[in-house]
Formats: C-alpha cells, sequence, structure tokens
C-alpha cells in the first residue's frame, strides 16, 4: 500500500501544481506511476465541472466560461504539457535536420513559431470552450483522463529520442504489463462513464482520442525518431483540443439540424 501511495504522490507531483507531501524518485516509487497519470485527468475535469455549473449559478456569460475553463488546465498543471507543445511546434517549424530538432526541444527560449502557434491555441481552445453545454460537459470533462492514459501508453512503449530524458525514466521504470492493463482499462472506464450521460460524445472524444495517438506515434517517429517528455506533452495538448474542438463542432452541427 505504501508503494501505491508514493507512486501516486510522484505521478500529482510530476504532471500538476496540486500540492502533495514529498515522495521519494526512487524507481520503485515510479512503477506504477503512470498509473496513476490519469487521476490527474479526473482532478482537473472534476475542478472544470464544478466551475462551470458555478458560474452558470451566477449567470456568467460565455466569454467568461470560456476564459475560465481555459485557464484551469494551465493552472492545475502548471502548464507542463503546454511546454511541450511550444517547444515541439519550435522544433517542427524549423524545417532542420532530425537532430537539430532534438536540440530545439531542448532550447528553454520560445522561439516566434512557438508564440504564434501558443496564441492560436488559446483562441481555438476558447473559442470551443464558449460552446460547452452540460449534456456534452461529461465527455469533455473526463477526456482529460482519456487523453493522459493515451500518454502513458505512449511513455511506457514508443520508443525515446532522448534515453536520459524525464520520460524515458518514468518509461523505463514503469511495469509495463501492469500499466498497461491499467490505461487500457481507464480509457474504456472513463468513456463508459461519459457514455452514462451521453453516448456519442463519449465515442467522439475516444474517437479523436486514437486518431491523434495514431498521428502522434507517426510524427514522433518520423520528424525526431521517437518521443520525448516534450512530445508526450504536445500530444496531450494536441489531443485535448482536437477532443474540444470535436465535440463543439459535432454539438453545434447536431442542434443545427434540430431547429
Amino acid at each position: 500500500m505504501k508503494t501505491i501511495w508514493n507512486n501516486f504522490k510522484v505521478a500529482f507531483a510530476m504532471y500538476s501544481k496540486i500540492p502533495m507531501p514529498p515522495a521519494d524518485w526512487e524507481k520503485e516509487n515510479m512503477k506504477y506511476a503512470l498509473c496513476f497519470f490519469p487521476w490527474v485527468g479526473l482532478a482537473v475535469g472534476a475542478v472544470s465541472a464544478v466551475l462551470f455549473w458555478l458560474l452558470q449559478q451566477i449567470g456568467a456569460g460565455s466569454m467568461l466560461r470560456a476564459a475560465v475553463l481555459t485557464a484551469v488546465p494551465v493552472l492545475m498543471t502548471g502548464g507542463i504539457h503546454l511546454d511541450g507543445y511550444l517547444d515541439t511546434m519550435d522544433a517542427l517549424s524549423s524545417w532542420r535536420e532530425k537532430q537539430r530538432r532534438l536540440e530545439i526541444l531542448k532550447d528553454p527560449h520560445a522561439g516566434a513559431f512557438a508564440i504564434i502557434m501558443g496564441c492560436l491555441y488559446f483562441v481555438l481552445y476558447a473559442g470551443a470552450t464558449g460552446e460547452l453545454v452540460w449534456k456534452i460537459f461529461p465527455a469533455y470533462a473526463f477526456g482529460f483522463a482519456v487523453s493522459r492514459s493515451f500518454s502513458g501508453l505512449s511513455i511506457a512503449f514508443f520508443p525515446n529520442a532522448n534515453p536520459k530524458g524525464t520520460a524515458a525514466a518514468f518509461g523505463m521504470s514503469a511495469e509495463k504489463k501492469r500499466t498497461a492493463a491499467v490505461l487500457v482499462v481507464t480509457i474504456f472506464a472513463v468513456t463508459a462513464l461519459s457514455a452514462s450521460f451521453c453516448v456519442w460524445a463519449a465515442l467522439d472524444v475516444l474517437v479523436v482520442s486514437a486518431l491523434v495517438f495514431c498521428y502522434y506515434k507517426w510524427k514522433s517517429s518520423k520528424y525526431f525518431g521517437g518521443i520525448t517528455g516534450d512530445l508526450a506533452g504536445y500530444f496531450l495538448s494536441l489531443c485535448e483540443l482536437a477532443q474540444l474542438l470535436s465535440l463543439a463542432v459535432s454539438y453545434t452541427h447536431l442542434r443545427a439540424h434540430e431547429t
């Protein structure tokens, strides 16, 4: 039980800004840390749902709701995944050779393309959250756990382009078979819970996530020779944006046909 608790603390300490008791970053305490990665997503989804409900109760407009919901994942994770997204956009936009792209990922400075794509990301994310309603909100909230489950699978099983990086440390420390089983079960469990509220929205999130996951595997292999922590963050950010945009567009389309 102590080992499980330590793995839980490591997962939350690494992937969120939620205060946690001190944890020893030993291999034993990282074997199952990826199993708890989706739990960070559940926490983000739960806080988002509570704030969405509160904002509706006080009569807040769609712009304020969108701004708050856009800020929640960033504040709760400290922007760790967006940092990877921005670094990756800089690297991909350089159109340099593979080794140079990997060097750009490590560069702490933000280039012009990172800023441009970051602004575009927030515009699209905020615009899509403005379309959220309670009918599809569970799919949005559970989507944070789905994306992290897929990300955990990639960290555990995809080839790593930076053997000395954080993603490699988690991947090599993971108990792979049990981690895979837990993450796959988590994907289908949260999808089933989401489907109890709205079937098409839950399936929408699952299918979009799987497609982005396949794209991420191809992109990371072709342009970087494997994944890194930054690329894992890139996937997570891209996956959640794709989930949200798909939900918003699908719901808008259905609503238009109903009227």
